[in-house]
């Protein structure tokens, strides 16, 4: 295999030229579409949903508190922040502000952008706050103190990297980080974990575990419930499967005996097991999709004391679940409906209904499971904003906030359609709209995802008001119908969920909904990936393309940032026969002269530090040289998100939303 790329030397990604061809390309997409009439009230209509002050603040729940970060006008860095419960129920609450992100970056004149917090658990006055620089996922680690609301002088602080730290108790931490050759694997993340005490230095920790340079992660973390202490260590051998151990008193290592493809939770002294592939038990084969339960200790002990709490149907997955004090909540979607259950793990009684399944999306946003059997659930649709419940699951629920509508949706219908792909499979797939004309899909197909009705009030407001259709795509490769679905388009396969796409797409045009001058498409990350697709295998259906933080470029993605650790779901492009079938659909691989391509808009980040800018800058350098209709935007920060705040989010929708406006109305 030989690398004659012409483009490479947009892979520099601070290089002069590099820089220099972006400021280029950004100046003619800018030019061409904030020029439209109306433009700049566009974008600030966006910018009004997105810094809404009646949005709903989702939080996280943490002993007696329930905290929030908030971004608004006022505030377009943030504001972490937390208040009770009580608080929380009324219309109005009174929030404690813990960090202005806004005000930090300020005054230490630094481009902070927040990424999250590790709270000591169970109890406890200390956190470790993430903050990154421009939005990349690299973040440096500070040590903060609740009560004072400040940072911690000499606490335990790691420079910026794609750390995995978590607390083992006031004065010790399990860190993993970039401390040098050798410790971090060919993805870019920690390859050995060490456990740190405050006070000295990080290079004299001793090394708790140490991973292969071809791993993708190792971590380990400390369960702190009382009664129920302990610690694991995980090391990711690819992006599907890993090895769990527990780490005893003595510090040596005992292997979970549960298949490397199966995903692992613990809650007191349960261990919950989700299979990815079928698993024989003393005899008893359990399929792929289901959950088993089991007593921890009798577990790693060597019984099998497995009982399944979820066992699927060929229209029924699990896509997550919850744990109260108690109980169990799952959450499953029937033909990408979703629904609760709440399970006791240890009783005979039976699951129990939290919801039912309808083409509204439910979903599980916080429990409290060191202290209570509280919940906070919301629900959700296409054109229903979302109500946030307040419930026991002994009790009642309570309506706690109920988002304002972002648009007028009078008149538009919801429906669920199923396509039949290439080879028969039927594919769901949900439309919004009031009536035929310019239409938009979107899908993802990748990494067990699953795409879910949600209210948007940037989709709302800046295309379905205007009348426009709006549709999702649940193809293979995603989690709609469990392990399998995703398996069906993994590696050699993934032409499949393309072909399920493409359908989607022939289905929409056959129920008259649209035609293909008018339909258009739009996707990012591994949906970017998709898009390119759609342009360079099936042009005819589409009138417009738009990807976003793009894959497109299967020859040397495994180079690139945190590619390598993607080589499970794609293949290896090192590898002769893996190569033969990326190259195949590779986007950049698969533009040709002469050929009737939509119009694309390429949108990206140079602080994406997952999926490396280059992707988009080679593509659309390569489509431009060939005369062929491109537009590219490369926004200076925002990570993979592509925007760091709600102004350059809403410039990034503005921008999206008025290409199509322009092809395809």
């Amino acid at each position: 295999m030989t690398d004659d790329d012409p483009y490479r030397w947009l892979e520099d990604l601070d290089g002069d030229a590099a820089l220099a061809w972006v400021r280029e390309r950004n100046a003619e997409t800018l030019g061409r579409l904030t020029a439209a009439p109306g433009f700049a009230r566009f974008r600030d209509d966006l910018r009004d949903v997105l810094d809404s002050t009646a949005r709903i603040p989702y939080p996280s729940w943490h002993d007696g508190h329930l905290y929030n970060f908030w971004k608004d006008r006022d505030h377009p860095r943030g504001l972490w922040r937390r208040t009770t419960l009580s608080e929380y129920r009324t219309a109005d609450p009174d929030w404690e502000i813990l960090v202005d992100v806004d005000a930090l970056a300020a005054r230490e004149e630094e481009n902070w952008i927040w990424q999250d917090a590790t709270l000591l658990r169970p109890a406890g006055r200390r956190c470790l706050v993430r903050l990154s620089r421009g939005g990349s996922d690299a973040a440096v680690v500070r040590e903060f103190d609740l009560d004072e609301r400040a940072f911690v002088p000499d606490g335990f602080t790691l420079p910026a990297a794609k750390s995995a730290v978590c607390w083992i108790d006031a004065d010790r931490i399990y860190a993993g980080t970039d401390t040098g050759p050798g410790s971090l694997t060919a993805s870019g993340y920690p390859r050995l974990v060490r456990e740190w005490r405050r006070g000295t230095p990080l290079a004299d920790a001793p090394v708790v575990y140490e991973g292969r340079p071809e791993d993708v992660l190792v971590y380990a973390v400390h369960d702190p419930t009382p009664g129920y202490e302990r610690d694991l260590v995980v090391r990711w051998l690819d992006f599907f499967r890993s090895e769990y151990h527990v780490r005893t008193g003595d510090g040596a290592l005992v292997r979970i005996p549960v298949p490397t493809d199966a995903e692992l939770d613990t809650h007191r002294q349960w261990l919950l097991v989700r299979l990815r592939s079928a698993w024989t038990v003393d005899g008893v084969t359990h399929a792929a999709g289901t959950v088993l339960v089991a007593d921890f200790d009798r577990f790693v002990a060597g019984g099998r004391n497995l009982a399944a709490v979820f066992t699927p149907d060929p229209h029924t997955a699990l896509d997550g679940h919850s744990w109260t004090r108690n109980h169990l909540i799952m959450s499953t979607l029937a033909d990408v409906r979703s629904r609760q259950e709440l399970i006791t793990p240890g009783s005979a009684e039976p699951p129990r209904p939290l919801t039912s399944a309808d083409l509204r999306h439910t979903d599980i946003v916080a429990t409290n499971p060191d202290q209570s059997d509280e919940y906070l659930l919301t629900t959700s649709g296409f054109t229903e904003p979302t109500t946030l419940w307040y419930g026991r699951v002994d009790g009642d629920r309570e309506l706690v906030k109920r988002e304002p509508a972002f648009f007028d949706a009078s008149g538009m219908a919801v429906r669920q359609y199923f396509a039949t792909s290439d080879d028969g499979t039927s594919v769901p797939y949900f439309v919004v709209g009031s009536r035929p004309g310019p239409a938009l899909l979107t899908g993802y197909g990748g990494y067990e995802i699953s795409m879910t009705p949600s209210y948007s009030g940037v989709i709302g407001r800046g295309w379905l008001a205007a009348g426009y259709t709006y549709a999702v795509a649940n193809i293979r490769g995603g989690g709609e119908y469990g392990p399998a679905w995703h398996r069906a388009a993994l590696r050699e396969n993934r032409p499949r969920a393309y072909e399920d796409f493409a359908a989607v797409a022939r289905d929409l045009v056959a129920r008259e909904l649209t035609t293909p001058a008018q339909l258009g498409t739009l996707g990012g990350s591994n949906g970017g990936l998709l898009m390119g697709v759609m342009l360079t295998r099936y042009p005819e259906l589409f009138g417009a393309v738009a990807a976003q933080v793009p894959l497109l470029d299967m020859r040397r993605f495994h180079h690139l940032l945190a590619g390598h650790s993607w080589i499970a779901e794609y293949g290896d492009p090192d590898v002769a026969a893996d190569w033969a079938f990326l190259r195949g659909y590779s986007p950049y691989h698969n533009v040709h002269s002469g050929r009737r391509y939509p119009p694309v808009l390429f949108i990206t980040s140079t602080r994406d530090d997952r999926v490396h800018p280059a992707h988009a800058r080679k593509m659309a350098a390569l489509l431009g040289a060939q005369g062929y209709d491109v537009s590219y935007y490369e926004n200076v920060e925002g990570g993979h998100g592509a925007a760091a705040d709600n102004r350059q989010l809403a410039l990034k929708w503005a921008l999206i939303l008025e290409f199509f406006r322009q092809r395809l109305a």
